[in-house]
This record gives C-alpha cells, sequence and structure tokens, in this order.
C-alpha cells in the first residue's frame, strides 16, 4: 500500500461522513474533486480508496460507506463496487439481484 492510499482512505471516509444526506450520492470524479486529487488516474485512486473502505466496513460489520459513491453514467456505483460486494459476502452472486441490494446498502448507510 502506497502512502497516498494508506492517507487517502481515511480522508475520503472523512469526506463521505460528512456530506449532508441531500447531497448523495456523490461521483467518483466529485469525489476526487473534493480530495483535491490531480490526474492522471484520479478516478481509480478514489476506486482503491473505496476497496478500502469496504474491506474495513465489511470486518467492523458496518454497512458500506463506499454506497455514497456513483458512476457519472447512473445512479449506481461501478462494477468493481459490485464484484467486491460478493467477494466479500455482501451481496448476493446474482447480478439481477445488485442494484436492489446497492438501494438497500444505501440505505442502511443514510439510516446510520
Amino acid at each position: 500500500m502506497s502512502t497516498e492510499e494508506a492517507t487517502l482512505a481515511p480522508r475520503l471516509r472523512a469526506l463521505l461522513t460528512q456530506l449532508p444526506s441531500e447531497a448523495v450520492p456523490i461521483t467518483y470524479q466529485q469525489a476526487a474533486e473534493a480530495l483535491g486529487l490531480t490526474p492522471p488516474g484520479t478516478i481509480q485512486r478514489v476506486a482503491l480508496a473505496l476497496e478500502a473502505l469496504m474491506h474495513e466496513d465489511v470486518a467492523a460489520g458496518r454497512p458500506l460507506i463506499a454506497a455514497l459513491v456513483v458512476s457519472r453514467r447512473g445512479d449506481l456505483p461501478r462494477q468493481g463496487f459490485f464484484e467486491l460486494a460478493v467477494a466479500l459476502g455482501r451481496f448476493p452472486a446474482d447480478p439481477a439481484q445488485h442494484a436492489a441490494a446497492y438501494r438497500h446498502e444505501l440505505a442502511q448507510v443514510l439510516a446510520g
């Protein structure tokens, strides 16, 4: 893990925790800009930080705060979010159930 990765995940968690509920979800690009990241690879760096947060949240039994970040192409996170959520045992393997599982996870984060 690089120094940036080690510091980016806690900074991203702090950012997401402070967002008002009416401001979420945010896009990967908005997260990158709020964290002051500069190209190249800003979206990839946000995605890696979100994956670290997902591991932490599953280990701690918390809702996935990464659910607050979505793709600019829609209202869902990128495919990697779903793949990791399945790998971590949080989402069902059936892709047809992913959107519903995501909405449930997002509701839990917002309720927390």
